[in-house]
């Protein structure tokens, strides 16, 4: 007699939303990467760096020095250099973690088919966030070689500025993958360049928070790339301080919203 198994049942609790395999989402985003064009990889690269040598090299020679906020005075293109190194980390995890995970919600139908393993909305959520971490180290990893052929780590702690740059990167895919799993049309995803953009012109890139009146400092500290690029400008230029740990704090909390909110999300659509 030929014995026919039911089908596993997803059980509560924990193990309905975790099997501790979230490397499975990671080798199969590797695996698809590889039909994917170079150029369109490398294209998230070289904006910070066009960034740098327009306006860090050249524009830098008639500004001189800048001060910091822990005040100490360097030029300005070891001001904008760490800067430009939080915005490649989060243009590197965003455009993972929000247009790919878009079209695989809505088009690919990809969650669904790893849903129906043993997979958990959390194994995917954190493997989709892990991937988009892998883009963003490889863009602040081929930055931050530049910065130093150019003279522009002006301490050994820029070394701190790679899991620095993690934790960034690491943010940024949590919180845009949770807000993806809420869009329904191309449409409502260029909602994201309306607040990316601002966020990236703002932060104290190119010039010091200062220069803004005291409620448009308030603003801008609320940001979480202003907190990315005072964590990395204190790291390259050596100027450590206790305030640093808030900015860490500020990108934990990120990291747990996001995935709470992913988790939860990915669960309503599939599982519920």
């Amino acid at each position: 007699m030929t014995v026919i198994e039911a089908p596993a049942v997803r059980r509560g609790g924990v193990r309905a939303l975790w099997a501790g395999n979230p490397g499975a989402v990671v080798q199969r985003g590797l695996i698809a990467a590889r039909s994917s064009s170079a150029l369109v990889v490398l294209s998230g690269f070289f904006e910070p760096v066009f960034y740098l040598l327009s306006m860090g090299l050249g524009l830098g020679k008639l500004i001189g020095t800048v001060q910091t906020t822990t005040g100490l005075e360097v030029s300005y293109a070891a001001f904008i250099a760490p800067a430009l190194l939080a915005v490649s980390a989060m243009n590197g995890a965003i455009y993972d973690s929000t247009w790919n995970v878009f079209f695989k919600l809505n088009y690919g139908k990809l969650y669904e088919g790893m849903l129906s393993t043993s997979l958990g909305p959390l194994d995917v959520a954190l493997g989709e966030i892990l991937y988009a971490l892998l883009r963003g180290l490889l863009y602040a990893t081929g930055f931050l070689i530049i910065m130093q052929f150019a003279g522009l780590n002006l301490a050994w702690t820029a070394l701190l500025a790679i899991p620095a740059v993690l934790l960034i990167a690491f943010g940024f895919a949590s919180i845009g993958m949770a807000v993806t799993s809420y869009m329904k049309a191309f449409q409502q995803m260029d909602l994201l360049n309306f607040v990316l953009l601002p966020m990236f012109l703002f932060s104290a890139t190119f010039f010091p928070i200062t220069v803004y009146p005291d409620w448009v400092q308030a603003i801008v500290r609320a940001l979480p790339l202003w907190h990315g690029v005072e964590l990395i400008r204190g790291l390259t230029t050596g100027a450590l301080s206790w305030d640093m740990l808030w900015h860490v704090l500020y990108y934990v909390v990120m990291i747990a919203v996001g995935l709470v909110f992913t988790t939860k999300r990915l669960r309503a659509l599939f599982l519920d």
